[in-house]
């Protein structure tokens, strides 16, 4: 009997492999061309000309849902405008952070600070003000009369450090022309999932962050396919998907919101397990169990990256003997006891499980309790079975899962 692993590389080696381009159905791929996407690649050079005619162009903010090409769009111009940079010798700099993959203010602004060539002297890891990190910045674009843009993604995200910190380096971010008079600008292009993202700012922030703004529409279902046609000429040798599974992959990411990411990597897994069942099409059942295997990915990430004693509460509604607030908390409490963790209070529980229901991986609804007044009960909305596959590797954890 032939060893498993072996008949595995065998297939590997002499199968098919359907797939023969696997970059570019990598999320970071950018595409030759950028479809369905004119209109807001015009706006959005309009909007950054004029630092080719050297003058500070208007903060930019660009919105609309994941999935729509903002990224795409914002960095083939930028890629494009850097091409010219480098033949005049007017200095502009051109600065991309994702603020989501920077979990604090400072890592973020030492990520803009790198880009700007200030090494780790001039501008430490840890340890400064982060008034003190700002100020590094400025000064060195004062000195180099640099016409810095920097582009924030996802900068929902650096609202939210905002919000938690009380640093509003926002607000400073876009008042920084005031401070560079002598020489030197900074333009400020954000670019954001959330389209009531500016309803949360700080009235300051609005009037000078929004000067300019792009919306992103959704894609429809036609363009989405369209997208995918392209991709897959790319990547997939030829006749390789069935037109029945890339109808099902548009109808699944554009019924949502019209989402071109979660279309391709939608592919890509429906590709990869096809691959590994050594199929020499994709087929509807493939894309079927991608979709079913992404979803669970997700929910698993997102469990994994909650704080210790929101995992805790989660395991005391699994565990709990009913679902009202008060079991969920007694619950809880003695799971505090057996990891010898001190507890919360009740109040700041309560709260976190107004929380976690905003997730989706629980859902809660309040019940009329007559003179005792109401209680809120509360159920998973995913299995005690993923709950436990996320956990099991949580040193803390495995005792009482």
């Amino acid at each position: 009997m032939s060893d498993p692993i072996d008949r595995m590389l065998d297939a590997a080696e002499s199968g098919k492999s359907i797939i023969k381009n696997r970059e570019s159905l990598h999320y970071s791929y950018k595409p030759p061309i950028i479809l369905h996407r004119e209109s807001e690649l015009e706006q959005v050079t309009q909007s950054l000309l004029p630092i080719l005619k050297q003058s500070r162009p208007s903060n930019l903010l660009v919105y609309g849902k994941p999935g729509t090409g903002k990224t795409l769009v914002v960095r083939r111009v930028i890629d494009k405008i850097q091409e010219r940079v480098e033949k005049s010798d007017f200095p502009i700099k051109l600065i991309y952070t994702n603020s989501k993959e920077e979990t604090t203010l400072y890592g973020l602004l030492v990520s803009l600070g790198r880009q700007l060539g200030l090494g780790e002297e001039e501008l430490p890891n840890t340890g400064l003000a982060i008034s003190e990190v700002f100020k590094r910045l400025l000064t060195k674009i004062r000195n180099g009369k640099l016409n810095a843009i920097f582009v924030i993604d996802e900068i929902d995200y650096l609202a939210q450090l905002v919000a938690k910190t009380g640093k509003d380096i926002l607000y400073q971010l876009t008042r920084a022309n005031e401070r560079l008079e002598e020489g030197g600008s900074l333009t400020l292009v954000g670019i954001s999932n959330d389209l009531t993202f500016k309803e949360k700012l700080d009235p300051r922030v609005i009037s000078s962050l929004g000067e300019e703004e792009v919306v992103f529409t959704n894609y429809d279902v036609e363009q989405i396919k369209k997208i995918l046609q392209e991709r897959i000429n790319e990547s997939f040798i030829e006749n390789s998907v069935n037109e029945p599974a890339l109808n099902l992959i548009a109808a699944l990411a554009g019924g949502e919101h019209g989402d071109a990411r979660r279309a391709i990597d939608l592919l890509r897994v429906a590709g990869e397990l096809a691959e590994r069942q050594q199929s020499d099409k994709v087929t509807v059942e493939h894309v079927r169990e991608a979709s079913q295997k992404i979803e669970e990915n997700k929910e698993e990430k997102s469990l994994k990256s909650f704080p210790l004693h929101e995992k805790l509460v989660l395991i005391a509604i699994m565990k709990a003997n009913g679902s009202s607030t008060g079991e969920i908390y007694s619950s809880y409490k003695n799971l505090c006891k057996i990891v010898g963790k001190d507890e919360l209070t009740q109040r700041r529980i309560t709260q976190m499980l107004s929380e976690i229901e905003l997730s989706g991986l629980i859902s809660g609804r309040l019940i009329h309790q007559g003179i005792h007044g109401r209680t809120k009960k509360y159920k998973l909305t995913i299995s005690s079975e993923m709950i436990k596959k996320s956990f099991k590797d949580e040193l803390t954890l495995q005792d009482i899962i």
